[in-house]
């Protein structure tokens, strides 16, 4: 079992920047980056495998979204550029041991493990 927690969630201005942080209290775990926004579902961003360090990332998200590990920290981060109003959402960490693949990282249904979430707001 792996205890998650996110930061960095804030109340930006349009075309700005933030870097979320997800702590974890073990390694060894596949490790992604999910957001929902009122009213829709889950949606998938961007994973890390554990076994290998292979990253995957929603395609049309790939340029404004970045995910990164400090393996040394057990710490996921989330970079996220150029903020709009439609990336308004609670942004979620979550992780599982065989979570990030290809076929299935986008899948809320494949991670196990998360954390409560860290909102951002986009508005001017």
């Amino acid at each position: 079992q792996v205890q998650l927690v996110e930061s960095g969630g804030a109340l930006v201005q349009p075309g700005g920047s933030l870097r979320l942080s997800c702590v974890a209290s073990a390694d060894h775990y596949d490790m992604g980056w999910f957001r929902q926004a009122p009213g829709k579902e889950r949606e998938g961003i961007s994973c890390i495998s554990a076994r290998d360090g292979l990253r995957w990332t929603v395609p049309d998200m790939m340029d404004r979204f970045t995910l990164s590990k400090d393996a040394a920290k057990s710490t996921v981060y989330l970079q996220i550029d150029n903020l709009g109003p439609s990336d308004t959402a609670t942004y979620y960490c979550a992780a599982d041991l065989f979570g990030c693949q290809r076929h299935s990282y986008t899948d809320y249904r494949a991670f196990r493990y998360w954390g409560r979430g860290t909102q951002i707001t986009v508005s001017s």
